[in-house]
């Protein structure tokens, strides 16, 4: 009889670990899958803002519910390579005409004319250093004409804060297989939350206000 107890007894403890194991797996999925990831920068596409193998932890929540906003830094798939994730600033919502000129960015209204986005993001050495890529494969420095963006609707223009060495809207026209210069609202995964590591560097980041 102790016996059967016993066994009953250990069968009841497995099957409790099991099924607590099993929810904590099923928890972390669902929230790896629709509120909170964590990613590793790879590359210097972004920076000052974020750095060659920080972590980041991106909130996938605030867009099951809301669209992107201009300044927000996203994790998306680009059109150029959907196998891969970029991170990179909304720079243009769906409905814009966004205007590369003089190495500076400019939103187009229809009644103010062109308006230059002030980008207090973008470090010193690119400040005013927003130049189109060129067929050739490359940032043309010091090109000073005028590229226009229109941004179709469900879709955003991306630029990478690191104007002079980032492969982003202004590049994906070119490369790859998809040709388009704009990142499909569906592709975008969630928005930087906050760096995690090194822990010397753990800041959360706020949209910045553009006053347009």
């Amino acid at each position: 009889m102790a016996t059967n107890l016993s066994r009953r007894s250990i069968l009841f403890h497995v099957f409790d670990v099991t099924l607590n194991i099993v929810i904590i797996v099923a928890i972390v999925g669902i929230i790896r899958t629709f509120i909170v990831s964590p990613f590793q920068i790879e590359g210097n596409s972004m920076v000052d803002t974020l750095e060659h193998k920080e972590y980041i932890v991106i909130n996938k929540f605030r867009y099951l519910f809301g669209e992107p906003q201009r300044g927000d830094i996203v994790v998306f798939r680009p059109p150029t390579d959907e196998g891969k994730y970029y991170v990179k600033r909304v720079i243009g919502l769906p409905g814009d005409t966004v205007v590369v000129r003089d190495g500076k960015v400019f939103i187009r209204e229809s009644k103010k004319g062109d308006i230059e986005l002030n980008e207090p993001y973008l470090s010193d050495a690119n400040q005013g250093k927003t130049y189109r890529f060129n067929s050739n494969g490359g940032i043309s420095a010091g090109d000073t004409s005028e590229e226009v963006f229109e941004v179709p609707d469900s879709q955003y223009l991306v630029l990478g804060d690191n104007r002079q060495g980032s492969l982003d809207s202004r590049s994906f026209a070119y490369l790859g297989t998809h040709q388009t210069a704009y990142v499909p609202q569906k592709n975008i995964k969630g928005s930087v939350w906050f760096v995690a590591l090194p822990v010397t560097k753990i800041h959360a980041f706020e949209a910045p206000q553009y006053q347009l």
